[in-house]
């Protein structure tokens, strides 16, 4: 079971120059293709006279979304490079776009490899990374009477409080770590069967 990845608490900026071309890197927090996709739109605008915007990107507590994109220079002489650099440091939910001015004299595969990998491993030394403990969202559902076991429940486990309502019939959004899903289950299950009525539901 993965509790918990590591990932950008802060972005951050690199810049390596080689015969003329310049390698300009940038690493981003994102969670979703959708953002990558945003991201790289900003930066396409901003740099729109560079030659090329390569990229690589890792996605999901399991790291098992990723991407590596040459866009147009040689077949892994980029975006290899690049992913290679956020698997290096074992970082997900990570984007890092290189961007190249070229030059006028061409670098070679060996010398693009270079290139791209010191301009987003300048990128990710210039970041911060925070560690970040996987929370299952849950929701219970509970009457107004049982409200002191629900917050005894949200007190021992550490559950976040996203949302919550009050009345006749109460309902608590929140989220709880991975690790401590299993215990809020049993613990709900004690209360139900001592005659609370406690609905439960835990999402993935």
């Amino acid at each position: 079971m993965i509790t918990e990845f590591k990932t950008l608490a802060k972005p951050g900026e690199g810049l390596f120059k080689d015969r003329g071309s310049k390698f300009l890197g940038f690493a981003t927090h994102v969670t979703s293709e959708e953002e990558v996709k945003e991201f790289l739109a900003d930066l396409r605008k901003q740099y729109y006279d560079a030659r090329h915007h390569c990229y690589a990107y890792v996605l999901g507590a399991d790291r098992k979304t990723f991407r590596a994109n040459d866009d147009g220079e040689p077949n892994h002489s980029a975006g290899d490079p690049i992913l290679g650099q956020i698997n290096s440091k074992e970082l997900t939910d990570t984007l890092v776009v290189v961007i190249r001015y070229f030059g006028g004299t061409k670098l070679g595969v060996s010398g693009l490899i270079n290139a791209y990998k010191l301009a987003a491993e300048e990128a990710l030394d210039n970041a911060s990374f925070i560690t970040v403990e996987v929370q299952n969202e849950i929701v219970l559902q509970y009457g107004y009477d049982d409200t002191n076991e629900v917050m005894r429940l949200v007190n021992e486990l550490k559950i976040n409080i996203v949302d919550q309502k009050f009345e006749a019939s109460c309902e608590l959004i929140g989220t709880i770590k991975i690790n401590l899903a299993e215990q809020l289950e049993s613990k709900v299950q004690l209360l139900n069967d001592l005659g609370h009525k406690i609905d439960l539901k835990v999402e993935d």
